[in-house]
C-alpha cells in the first residue's frame, strides 16, 4: 500500500523519496510513530476533490431538502430498528427481506 521510512531518511535523501511519492505513497514515521505522508500532486489533488465538508441543514436549499426528503434506501440496506439486538449494537444490520 504504501512505503514506510523514517523522517530522517526522508531529510537525507528526499530526491529518492519525492521520486517515489510519484508512484505511491510514502509514510515518514517519527519517533517510531506514523507522522506524514509524501504523495504526488495527482493523489493530492484526487483526495481533496473527494474530502466531504459538512454543511448545516439550515444552509440547505429548498432543492437540497426535498432531493433528502425524496431519497429511498436501497433495499440490500434497508432495516427497522427492531431488526436491531443488543449484540449489533456495533455491528452492520441484517437486511430486510
Amino acid at each position: 500500500m504504501s512505503i514506510v521510512v523514517t523522517a530522517s531518511e526522508v531529510q537525507k535523501n528526499f530526491g529518492l523519496w519525492h521520486d517515489r511519492a510519484q508512484k505511491e505513497p510514502v509514510q515518514i514515521t517519527k519517533h517510531g510513530r506514523e507522522s506524514a505522508y509524501l504523495v504526488s500532486a495527482e493523489t493530492y489533488n484526487e483526495l481533496w476533490a473527494c474530502y466531504r465538508r459538512t454543511v448545516g441543514v439550515r444552509d440547505l436549499s429548498e432543492a437540497e431538502m426535498a432531493m433528502i426528503r425524496d431519497a429511498e434506501i436501497p433495499e440490500a440496506h434497508a432495516y427497522e430498528i427492531e431488526d436491531l439486538s443488543d449484540s449489533d449494537t456495533n455491528a452492520s444490520p441484517a437486511p430486510r427481506t
